[in-house]
């Protein structure tokens, strides 16, 4: 688990062709590898990955073709990628519990200076629409955000300064691909109305 507050914006700084996936080797400076072990989840972008090689501070995951074709930002060379490592049990929720597993990917419709903040509107898939609520929590590439606003398949959120300072957030642009991951809390309810229905509760 882990919870969407980003530790560092690493690099790709190498990408190999394995088995149909990738590998990945992430370069980072400030995520702190002293205390990652081999096995061990790292979100990258959003999307939890697990580490194969430490080496100084650079890490390799291994990237099926399966998440490649549902996530987006994990293909391409020399991209910088937002990270995070997996929550200990006795770490701070300064974000909301994120899974690292993406449910969908979004487009940016528009990104624009709205004074003391950047307001960033986005238009979901339609599967996912649903489980988005104004005041909700989403995940953007790997960054917890809360919903201002919602209107069908697209909805808004605000971005401070710092946001755009410590994350690759600050370089999207209309037209660009994120990878979306819902509020678990929205799965558990759908789910428990639907247990419902099934028992005739």
């Amino acid at each position: 688990m882990f919870s969407g507050i980003v530790a560092d914006v690493g690099t790709i700084s190498r990408v190999q062709d394995r088995d149909g996936g990738l590998r990945l080797h992430v370069e980072t400076q400030a995520l702190g590898m002293e205390d990652v072990a081999l096995g061990d989840s790292i979100a990258v972008n959003g999307v939890c990955l697990t580490v194969v090689q430490i080496e100084g501070k650079t890490f390799t995951v291994d990237v099926s073709r399966e998440t490649l074709n549902c996530t987006v930002g994990l293909e391409k060379q020399g991209a910088r990628v937002n990270l995070e490592k997996a929550l200990r049990l006795a770490d701070r929720l300064g974000g909301h519990l994120v899974s690292g597993h993406v449910d969908g990917v979004g487009e940016v419709v528009a990104f624009s200076d709205i004074g003391e903040s950047w307001r960033l509107a986005m238009r979901a898939p339609q599967a996912l629409a649903k489980y988005i609520a104004m005041k909700g929590s989403i995940t953007v590439n790997g960054v917890s955000l809360t919903v201002n606003r919602v209107a069908g398949t697209e909805f808004e959120v605000n971005l401070i300064p710092h946001t755009l300072a410590v994350t690759t957030l600050s370089e999207l642009a209309a037209g660009s691909k994120v990878n979306l991951e819902i509020d678990l809390i929205a799965r558990y309810v759908e789910r428990m109305q639907q247990s419902e229905k099934e028992l005739g509760l």
